[in-house]
């Protein structure tokens, strides 16, 4: 599998510290508030890289951080006059439901910043103890930027013209504008832990760094976020962890792109903030993660409603093929034929094209090009004059359900069920005896019946089949 570095600016085999072992550490959400589709889009595009590395044979350590103490948070918590653990619990929760709603597998592990603040004070006293911190005159600890000398390499930006944009605020004491914060001093009212400094909390970017080496090592293989963390989150990552640890930090770097709406920026002063939440009332959580995995993860995409409209109609294609591909099978013949044999190479070859997509710097767009392709072949194979065999039928069925589990779809519907009540099942059996006995008025009387109670009724060669309108 080749993936795309932002380190280096190119794709890139990707060889694990550890063979057969990925080790990905993927920056998680402040909880302060309800995620928005902009925070979805790594956590629904990283979960994909997570199934399919374990679908080729990988262990796969994936570990997602919940910032769980931030000024957004004491901030909430003042205004709620409630402290910043209830905040942080409640937000917790709901990101619980949001993630389970859009089918998003919980992390090997999701350790939060408040359960490592000894590993970060461990960290910061190497690192002052190295001269690559010191201690300011208003209490902070600060990181000496310049002192690691490749500082700027993720971003690809030179020091003196980062320099040149620096701003140094009157309350700080840093010695230089680069210079960014480690540990903070406390202040009056807000929660703080002991230090070797003097009470205070930390800094955001030490949590990651902090976090990623007490359960992955010194070293990752992926580390994973939005592109708004390249710099300056991830780039001081790499700056604290590298000059600490005297070891790369991670050898590689997948960033996804960014979702505006409307071909607009998300804004909530332009009022085009969108929770997933609020769409997933609308529309339902699979949509929003079909949307999300459709386009390659480094390309920015275009929220809006035709997107997610579109998505639902390429999900009912998908959940009828699968249906479809089972009622047949339920009345195929066991003995296969030549012909079979042939489509089942067609099945097989999607699969293939399918792996050389997500091979491909995990190209979800072309993977999903690869199914829909193999749905119609599925459709065609259906449709022929010659029913297709058991065994056809189980190739095809086997393919099509690791394709989408790979890409975490289908699941909405199967986890509601899809149980009819007493009086509609009864309905289907009194039409399947009058077709039986060729009552054809009957049929077509409990055919309508059940078009107005929202059941959609078809007839085929191997039976009466229905589905919801």
């Amino acid at each position: 599998m080749k993936i795309y570095n932002t380190l280096t600016g190119r794709k890139e085999e990707l060889r694990t510290v550890e063979k057969g072992v990925v080790k990905i550490y993927a920056c998680g959400p402040t909880v302060y508030d309800y995620i928005h589709i902009g925070n979805a889009r790594p956590i629904c595009v990283f979960d994909v890289l997570r199934r399919y590395l374990e679908w080729r044979g990988f262990e796969v350590r994936f570990v997602q951080n919940f910032t769980d103490i931030d000024d957004k948070i004491i901030k909430r918590a003042n205004d709620e006059n409630v402290g910043f653990k209830e905040i942080a619990e409640k937000y917790i929760e709901e990101y619980w439901k949001d993630a389970q709603g859009l089918n998003v597998r919980r992390a090997t592990v999701h350790p939060r910043a408040t359960e490592n603040i000894d590993e970060m004070i461990s960290i910061i006293e190497k690192l002052v103890e190295k001269g690559h911190a010191y201690r300011a005159s208003n209490g902070d600890v600060y990181f000496r930027a310049r002192s690691f000398q490749e500082y700027g390499k993720l971003s690809h930006q030179n020091v003196d013209d980062l320099d040149a944009g620096a701003r140094i605020d009157p309350a700080d004491a840093k010695e230089d504008a680069l210079d960014f914060v480690l540990w903070k001093a406390s202040k009056p009212g807000e929660p703080c832990w002991p230090s070797p400094w003097g009470d205070g909390r930390p800094g955001w970017h030490i949590e990651c760094s902090a976090m990623a080496r007490r359960y992955l090592g010194d070293t990752i293989d992926i580390h994973a976020g939005g592109q708004d963390l390249i710099f300056p989150h991830h780039e001081n990552e790499i700056a604290q962890s590298e000059c600490c640890n005297g070891v790369p930090f991670a050898n590689y770097w997948m960033h996804n792109g960014y979702i505006s709406v409307d071909n607009k920026k998300m804004s909530k002063s332009l009022k085009n903030f969108f929770t997933v939440r609020d769409v997933a009332a609308e529309y339902g959580y699979e949509p929003i993660r079909f949307f999300l995995i459709s386009s390659s993860y480094r390309s920015p995409i275009n929220y809006s409603t035709e997107v997610i409209e579109q998505g639902i109609a390429a999900l009912d294609r998908l959940y009828n093929c699968r249906g479809n591909l089972e009622f047949v099978m339920g009345n195929s013949p066991l003995e296969a034929s030549d012909e079979d044999g042939e489509m089942a190479g067609v099945f097989l070859s999607r699969r293939q094209q399918f792996i050389d997509a997500m091979d491909d710097d995990l190209n979800t767009a072309d993977a999903i090009a690869a199914l829909f392709e193999l749905v119609r072949d599925i459709n065609i194979a259906l449709s022929s004059k010659r029913q297709p065999s058991k065994k056809l039928c189980w190739t095809a069925l086997e393919v099509f359900d690791e394709l989408t589990s790979v890409l975490g779809l289908l699941y909405e519907r199967k986890a509601n069920g899809d149980k009819l009540d007493e009086k509609v099942e009864e309905m289907l059996k009194q039409r399947a005896e009058a077709r039986r006995m060729k009552n054809w008025a009957e049929s077509d009387r409990l055919r309508d019946e059940l078009r107005k109670l929202g059941i959609i009724v078809e007839d085929t060669p191997q039976g009466m089949k229905w589905h919801r309108a």
